[in-house]
């Protein structure tokens, strides 16, 4: 929108306060506050919302892939062929053998609930989610025969164990007696702690070499499931369908959504109804710029008329409101993102602080899955929430601005 010089003047001092005018730029610095805050609400949320989702991702493939092909009764025998096939189907990039089974561990008294993920040697090694967040130890001390897991971080917090401690895993899966099965129970050296930043995972698993799995469990050469990877987690379905035809007969092939539908729909629920709740926030805000620039055309309604009587056009008018009221929303936004990225940025600190104030653990590890807040910005959702709120503010301007043109010079001159 193009101004003519006399238009900036008269729209720049409607802008500012005037004598008798402080309760209309109060209100229209409420207005741009209220807009500010919902902004920043929005920008926040969202990108907390995208992080957290993007995080579990990351982490829940990173360990179980983007399908699994497990096998009936928690064996896949004929695995070695299940991995070809899988390995031979395009649009696959990894297929990877591992056992997982829940086991219970003791360690000076202190028993917990575990689940124990056996993998091939190479397969713990090169897997980023495990070796890129070693804290303690070394995974390179995990060989086939040597006794030595690496374990979760939470877990070693729970038993009280560091990397050296002699932990205990007992498996129910034991010798059948006279008098019933005897679980077995194998004491094994923690070489390697961990903490992948899922709290369910880092509380649970114990990671072994997947020949020590087998024989703890006495599994003999079956393997419990086949991890597989494609090149687009999105079209997992559809680039597997052909092995799914395959491995019908020997096991269940399952992917991501499926194994963790309820999390990620759960997420994508709360995400729309936020950004909706949100967005009324900022609809509400944008209402205060539209009674600002209404109580503003009344206060200047001689004014106009003297404008009007001077040879100022409807149009011109029309684009002075225009301008103050989106101004003023522009400005809103600006401030909003600001705001919202500064205090994403020192996310982790704000919730230390509000934990402070209150006395209570604001982000609780065992309630929101992740360890520490995740954050995520896509630059297109916040370009779409910058312009969702400066269209809001230019429709609030449009009532305002055709009220203060239609002004009749006459009518309000006669006894002036």
């Amino acid at each position: 929108m193009i101004l003519s010089r006399y238009e900036r003047m008269i729209a720049r001092r409607y802008l500012l306060p005037g004598r008798g005018e402080a309760f209309i730029f109060l209100v229209a610095g409420i207005s741009l506050v209220a807009v500010m805050l919902g902004v920043a609400a929005l920008v926040i949320v969202m990108s907390v919302m995208n992080g957290f989702r993007a995080e579990l991702f990351d982490k829940i493939v990173g360990l179980n892939g983007h399908a699994v092909v497990q096998g009936y009764a928690g064996q896949l025998r004929d695995w070695r062929q299940v991995l070809d096939d899988a390995k031979a189907t395009p649009g696959v990039t990894s297929a990877t053998p591992l056992i997982e089974q829940p086991l219970m561990t003791d360690y000076n008294g202190r028993t917990e609930a575990v689940i124990l993920r056996g993998m091939r040697v190479e397969d713990i090694r090169g897997n980023p989610t495990i070796r890129d967040n070693v804290v303690f130890g070394n995974l390179a001390q995990l060989t086939p025969g040597s006794g030595n897991i690496a374990i979760g971080s939470r877990l070693a917090q729970q038993l009280g164990a560091t990397v050296g401690s002699e932990i205990s895993l007992i498996s129910f899966q034991g010798v059948s007696t006279p008098m019933g099965t005897v679980p077995r129970i194998v004491s094994y050296r923690v070489a390697a702690i961990f903490e992948v930043g899922v709290y369910d995972y880092d509380k649970a698993f114990v990671v072994m070499p997947m020949e020590d799995a087998q024989t703890l469990l006495l599994m003999g050469d079956s393997v419990g499931m086949i991890e597989i990877d494609t090149v687009d987690p999105d079209k997992v379905e559809q680039i597997l369908q052909p092995l799914a035809v395959k491995v019908g007969a020997r096991g269940q092939l399952n992917d991501w959504r499926r194994l963790n539908s309820e999390i990620f729909e759960a997420l994508q629920v709360d995400r729309l109804v936020t950004f909706t709740v949100l967005s009324i926030l900022i609809l509400v805000a944008v209402f205060n710029i539209l009674s600002s620039l209404i109580m503003l055309v009344r206060a200047k309604t001689r004014d106009i008329a003297i404008l009007r009587t001077m040879g100022a056009t409807r149009q011109g008018l029309i684009r002075i409101f225009v301008t103050v009221g989106t101004t003023i929303g522009s400005l809103g936004i600006i401030a909003g993102l600001v705001m919202g990225f500064i205090l994403l940025y020192f996310r982790q600190g704000v919730l230390s602080f509000l934990g402070a104030i209150t006395g209570q653990q604001i982000w609780d590890p065992s309630m929101r899955y992740l360890t520490e807040l995740p954050s995520k910005t896509d630059p297109v959702e916040i370009a779409g929430i910058a312009l969702m709120a400066f269209v809001f503010s230019f429709l609030a301007t449009l009532y305002p601005a055709f009220k203060a043109a239609s002004t009749d010079p006459v009518q309000v001159l006669r006894y002036e």
